[in-house]
């Protein structure tokens, strides 16, 4: 599970959490400091799963000028993660060609959600003012100062968030 490393009491960015991925290992935000991030909850067997190929698209196009993306395999959404850590890895690049980081399967909403999730959702609400994640592939923009600019609905491809990418990346 993610960790936030408070100051405090307070949580103020996303440098402030930790993620671990697939072996377990962890891996603090601040390693990622003064770049942009595109934060994804992804899954397996769901109709939107055709968005790793934008979301590696992506990550290939901007790398270079400072985004990390990041994809954070989970299996509340219709049950469409029910794989390991390791076979979603394997997945993702066979079938993807998936090269960007991956956080071990986690929970987006409810009591067990993610620290790191639970702030971001409570930074930039979805529609209505809603703070739960509605589905897989809900992607949050953060800019390089750690803040969360944008959230991006599930049915939003990845390739329509090129222009905000470029704005936080300026």
């Amino acid at each position: 599970m993610l960790a936030a490393q408070m100051q405090g009491d307070a949580v103020t960015t996303v440098y402030d959490f930790s993620y671990h991925d697939s072996a377990g290992v962890r891996h603090p935000l601040s390693a990622y400091r003064g770049q942009a991030l595109l934060l994804v909850n992804v899954a397996s067997r769901c109709g939107f799963t055709p968005q790793y190929t934008g979301l590696q698209a992506l990550w290939r196009q901007y790398r270079e000028r400072g985004l990390v993306v990041i994809g954070f395999p989970c299996n509340q959404f219709g049950a469409q993660e029910p794989a390991s850590d390791e076979a979603i890895r394997v997945f993702c690049a066979l079938e993807y060609d998936v090269d960007f980081p991956l956080s071990r399967k986690i929970e987006v909403n409810g009591a067990g959600a993610d620290p790191l999730w639970q702030w971001l959702r409570r930074e930039r609400r979805g529609l209505l003012g809603s703070t739960r994640v509605k589905w897989n592939f809900t992607k949050f923009l953060v800019d390089r100062e750690g803040a969360v600019r944008a959230r991006f609905a599930p049915t939003t491809p990845p390739q329509a968030l090129a222009g905000r990418i470029e704005h936080v990346l300026r």
